[in-house]
């Protein structure tokens, strides 16, 4: 880089520093919130006032609608990439095939290394409980906005942002690994499983609170106008961007590593009633 685009550069970013604090000072305090910092935050986990309409039929939590539109925009995306993208996949992939194959391709690694017999169906779960993790919290990004029940707006957070979401993932989950255990081991299976019988409380509220951390930090730094100056931007994006990634890692691997744990199949025992008969004829065969 020439000294006259760094000159150029350094002088950009001074305006911008700037520019920021004069906007700063001069919106003051008069921009905050008139509930308080407790309230806001209270309202962000418990959505007691900031509730939205179902159709008419009852009011519910934002992240409903959102888990419903992030269902819809995933089913819709795998219909279009199955019907106009798989056909047209070659030998040599392009670049959209392989980001397809390398997504793929991870969740395939987890479940091979957790089950390395037989994955084809926990791959398949973590395939799309993986998705809809990363998928789901980065919808938070969008900021898509709803109209709430007393005329407020409202943005749609993460879906996984409720607890209800969080449990109904981890529980989810469990099952699916009490079905590897059964399905390798019959009711030997289902035992193994309920020895973790903390694991799907520890999944959920892990995913829960994980989500949850990255929107109240920025619920906090929101509520401050004097925050509110490209601050939220960075560490919205920064939040979401590991929350999904870590959290849908984290899961998935969890998931595979246990449904190989209880799937895998017992050794065979072995009847001592046989070696104490071998027993005795090796005695008897000695004696003669």
């Amino acid at each position: 880089m020439s000294k006259k685009r760094k000159t150029v550069s350094f002088a950009v970013f001074i305006s911008l520093v700037v520019l920021l604090l004069i906007g700063i000072i001069l919106t003051g305090g008069s921009g905050e919130k008139e509930e308080s910092i407790q309230e806001a935050m209270k309202d962000a986990v418990l959505h007691e006032h900031n509730v939205v309409s179902l159709f008419g039929i009852r009011d519910v939590n934002p992240s409903l609608i959102a888990a419903y539109l992030v269902t819809a925009a995933i089913l819709i995306f795998a219909i279009i990439i199955r019907i106009f993208a798989v056909p047209r996949f070659k030998e040599t992939p392009g670049k959209f095939q392989m980001l397809i194959e390398e997504w793929v391709n991870l969740f395939t690694g987890l479940a091979r290394n957790g089950r390395p017999e037989k994955y084809n169906f926990i791959a398949g779960y973590i395939f799309t409980a993986g998705s809809y993790i990363f998928i789901g919290t980065l919808f938070e990004l969008l900021g898509v906005q709803v109209n709430g029940t007393k005329g407020q707006i409202i943005t749609l957070p993460a879906p996984l942002c409720d607890i209800n979401a969080a449990i109904a993932m981890g529980v989810s989950s469990y099952l699916i690994i009490m079905f590897g255990g059964i399905s390798a081991n019959g009711f030997k299976g289902i035992l193994k499983t309920l020895k973790e019988f903390s694991l799907p409380i520890s999944m959920s509220f892990r995913l829960f609170g994980a989500l949850l951390s990255g929107m109240l930090v920025t619920e906090l730094v929101y509520y401050y106008i004097r925050l509110s100056f490209v601050l939220p931007v960075i560490v919205g994006v920064l939040f979401t961007l590991m929350h999904a990634l870590i959290q849908a890692y984290v899961l998935t691997m969890l998931t595979s590593t246990y449904y190989g744990e209880v799937s895998e199949k017992s050794p065979p025992k072995v009847k001592k009633e046989k070696h104490k008969k071998n027993d005795n004829t090796e005695e008897a065969t000695e004696a003669a």
